[in-house]
């Protein structure tokens, strides 16, 4: 039985180029699905399919980035460990009920809480702590924080980097570029265990998925290098803008009913 493309040529370079570009945006600020979701809807893919495969390109740019910033010393899993495993079990349910649980909701919420999110950034400015990888981290908030943002990757995803920079500013004394180190490595973990759920359903498209996640490895490595070697000044205005964009985004698509 011969191959059969599941997109036509033309169709999956544009979606490696979407891909890459979100792999730059998502390594430095997060919602980078704010891109390749859309993208993957667009191109005619079941939204069953989108979520698996885009799970599965995502997990490509997330290890990546997360890679990078551990081997710059911005990121130690010891410190973390708590929010490791409360990641992965959040994520592995959030996947498991994302079949059954009805997400209009949560959809609902989203936009809102996305520019609260954004509102912080804007006008409550970024902490001022050392850029310093052995400084404390207090491990009572952790577990929580990686149980609700991992159950919610798995049951959506859209805005989950974003969201663990926020929090983590909010709840730990670091700055915004060890904050991106912590939110692409805790993303490469709910990735990868949202993942393993949707592989088990076959709600993958390996090709899409494979092309997607090459593409995004490239942007996520130069999108991690710009972001350390330009520190906060660059990743605010970069962060704050993929936040209002994915608000508008979020809000137009779930509270006004368009696509």
């Amino acid at each position: 039985m011969p191959f059969e493309l599941s997109v036509d040529l033309t169709t999956l370079a544009i979606l490696a180029a979407v891909a890459f570009v979100a792999g730059f945006i998502d390594a430095i600020a997060g919602g980078g699905g704010l891109l390749t979701t859309p993208a993957l809807l667009t191109a005619g893919m079941p939204p069953h399919l989108v979520l698996g495969t885009n799970k599965l390109s995502s997990t490509f740019g997330s290890a990546t980035a997360g890679f990078t910033y551990y081997r710059r010393k911005l990121f130690h899993p010891d410190q973390w460990r708590h929010a490791l495993g409360g990641t992965f079990v959040g994520a592995l349910i959030g996947a498991v009920v994302a079949h059954y649980l009805p997400a209009e909701w949560l959809n609902k919420m989203l936009p809102v809480i996305v520019f609260l999110c954004g509102v912080y950034l804007l006008f409550g400015g970024t902490p001022k702590a050392p850029l310093d990888a052995d400084v404390p981290v207090k491990k009572k908030w952790q577990l929580p924080q990686g149980l609700t943002l991992g159950f919610y990757d798995g049951v959506a995803g859209p805005g989950t980097g974003a969201f663990w920079t926020v929090s983590t500013l909010l709840l730990y004394p670091i700055d915004l570029v060890k904050a991106s180190g912590v939110a692409r490595s805790m993303n490469f973990v709910s990735n990868a265990a949202a993942l393993s759920v949707f592989i088990f359903s076959g709600q993958v498209d390996w090709l899409v998925g494979l092309s997607m996640g090459s593409a995004l490895m490239v942007g996520a490595f130069f999108g991690a290098r710009t972001a350390i070697s330009g520190g906060s000044k660059f990743i605010r205005p970069v962060f704050i803008t993929v936040v209002l964009a994915l608000t508008v985004r979020l809000a137009w698509q779930h509270w006004f009913g368009q696509a």
